[in-house]
C-alpha cells in the first residue's frame, strides 16, 4: 500500500494537520504586514522608507522597533523554528504506518499546541503559561521523531 496518499487514514491527518501548519506560518507574516501597515512603524529594511503606494509619506521613525510589530515577528520567528520541523517528523511518521489514534493524537496535539502557544503569545501571558504549550509541542515532535527512527533501527 502506497502510504503517501488519501486512502491511508493517517495520511490524511498529516494532511489536514500540515495543511493548518502552513496556513499558520504564513498568515503570521501578513499578521505582521498588517501591524506594520496599521501603526506605520516597525519597518524592517531602510529601502522600506521609498515614497509609494503604500508609504506615501516615509519617515526615519518607521524603522524605529515597535512592540506591537515586533510580537507579531517573534510568533513567526518561533513558527519558523517550530513548523518545518514538525512537516519533515510528521511525514516520516506517516511512513512507518502507526497506528491511526496515535498519528491523530500526536498530529492534532502538535496543532493545538501552537495555536495555544499563539493564543499566550498574542494576549502576552507569562512565560511559563507559552513555554508550557511550546513544549507540549516540541515534545510531540521529538517523539515522533524518535519513534521513526525507533521503526527503522529495529
Amino acid at each position: 500500500m502506497n502510504l503517501l496518499n488519501l486512502d491511508n487514514p493517517v495520511f490524511e491527518v498529516y494532511a489536514i494537520a500540515a495543511a493548518l501548519m502552513v496556513l499558520k506560518v504564513m498568515l503570521q507574516g501578513w499578521m505582521t504586514v498588517y501591524r506594520m501597515l496599521k501603526i506605520g512603524s516597525g519597518w524592517a529594511s531602510p529601502e522600506d522608507l521609498r515614497k509609494g503606494p503604500i508609504n506615501k509619506h516615509p519617515s526615519p521613525e518607521q524603522l524605529d522597533s515597535n512592540e506591537y510589530v515586533e510580537r507579531s515577528r517573534r510568533l513567526h520567528r518561533n513558527d519558523l523554528e517550530n513548523i518545518p520541523a514538525f512537516l519533515a517528523a510528521g511525514l516520516l511518521f506517516v511512513v512507518i504506518d502507526p497506528i491511526l489514534w496515535v498519528a491523530q493524537v500526536l498530529m492534532y496535539g502538535f496543532v493545538l499546541a501552537r495555536t495555544a502557544h499563539f493564543i499566550a503569545y498574542a494576549t502576552q501571558q507569562s512565560h511559563e503559561l507559552r513555554a508550557t504549550f511550546y513544549s507540549v509541542g516540541s515534545l510531540i515532535v521529538i517523539y515522533m521523531a524518535f519513534h521513526v527512527m525507533w521503526s527503522v533501527m529495529f
